[in-house]
């Protein structure tokens, strides 16, 4: 990946173009199945292009709870795009709402000082709910409620390529029939950075506007990008990320830990008392975080198996998390 972004043909993406984003944007549409894509530094202003293309101020969106957009980019949603956020219970399971629950929520049209909603935010997977893929059935059911009730839909794919692998079908599956869709070339794909927000060539054509205005303008963006073609080279590597976190929550299970079978890559464990146990894992030299309502493990390309092996050795030095 170094080596590929040290010989990085380059150009000037402000100006004329640069020749590595645009290989890059055109293989993530192809992924994806949507007629244009536009790199950007970040899955924030990813996610943060789309709403503002999407709402006017003072416009409701719908997002599954714990949704990045709602609880993990600053409040970008109303302080940027002007959105008002409202949150959809999980009654799908974890991570996923019903199409019934978006029907609710949306309502129906009012008179003109009525609140108006406009959009929902699906996210896949659902980060905060320990990586939980939505299956395409349940996909397109609830675009399919979306755009029925009158809403756009805008879909955080920043881990869709997880979501694709866990399920065995092509990216482009879990992204029909959204209006837009941004993925991260950094979570589990390895790139340093960058993020992609995709959709039709008209919209698209207005991102790259709302991308520089958001400060997100480049020149010789080819550099970044090159370490995003490697990524993607990468999508298939995620099974053993996949498996090695199973291997990790089956392992801490059987010692008595309160684990559940990850989907993906995101291991949770609940306990009221998160900083003890992330403070009991450091001393015994694993590295975890504190995450919502419990502690997070994240198996990536860099932990092997022996290192998860090694995770539980060390955990079982430790007592069982309350």
């Amino acid at each position: 990946m170094r080596e590929a972004m040290a010989t990085a043909d380059v150009g000037d993406d402000v100006l004329d173009g640069d020749p590595t984003l645009d290989a890059l944007a055109r293989r993530v549409a192809d992924l994806l199945g949507v007629e244009a894509a536009l790199w950007t530094p970040t899955g924030c202003m990813a996610n943060a292009i789309a709403l503002m293309d999407h709402l006017e101020r003072g416009d409701r969106f719908l997002a599954p709870a714990g949704a990045h957009v709602l609880e993990a980019e600053l409040g970008t949603s109303a302080w940027l795009a002007g959105g008002l956020p409202a949150p959809l219970p999980h009654g799908a399971g974890p991570g996923r709402p019903t199409p019934d629950g978006v029907v609710a929520a949306a309502g129906t049209a009012g008179p003109y000082f009525g609140l108006r909603t406009r959009l929902l935010c699906l996210e896949n997977t659902h980060n905060s709910a320990g990586g939980a893929v939505t299956p395409v059935a349940e996909h397109r059911a609830l675009v399919a409620a979306a755009h029925d009730a009158g809403l756009a839909v805008h879909l955080d794919g920043a881990r869709i390529w997880h979501a694709a692998v866990a399920l065995g079908v092509a990216p482009a599956e879990l992204v029909e029939g959204v209006d837009t869709v941004s993925v991260c070339l950094s979570k589990g794909l390895g790139a340093p950075m960058g993020s992609l927000v995709a959709g039709s060539a008209t919209f698209v054509a207005r991102a790259w506007r709302l991308r520089k205005m958001l400060g997100g303008g480049i020149r010789q963006g080819g550099v970044v990008g090159a370490a995003g073609l490697v990524a993607l080279d990468g999508i298939a590597d995620l099974a053993a990320d996949h498996e090695h976190a199973r291997l990790l929550a089956d392992g801490l299970r059987a010692r008595g830990w309160p684990v559940s079978t990850p989907d993906t890559n995101i291991v949770l464990v609940p306990t009221t008392d998160a900083a003890t146990v992330v403070a009991g894992l450091a001393d015994v030299g694993v590295r975890a975080v504190p995450f919502g309502p419990g502690v997070r493990f994240v198996t990536h390309r860099d932990v092997s198996r022996a290192d998860v092996e090694a995770v539980l050795e060390r955990a079982a030095e430790l007592p069982v998390p309350a």
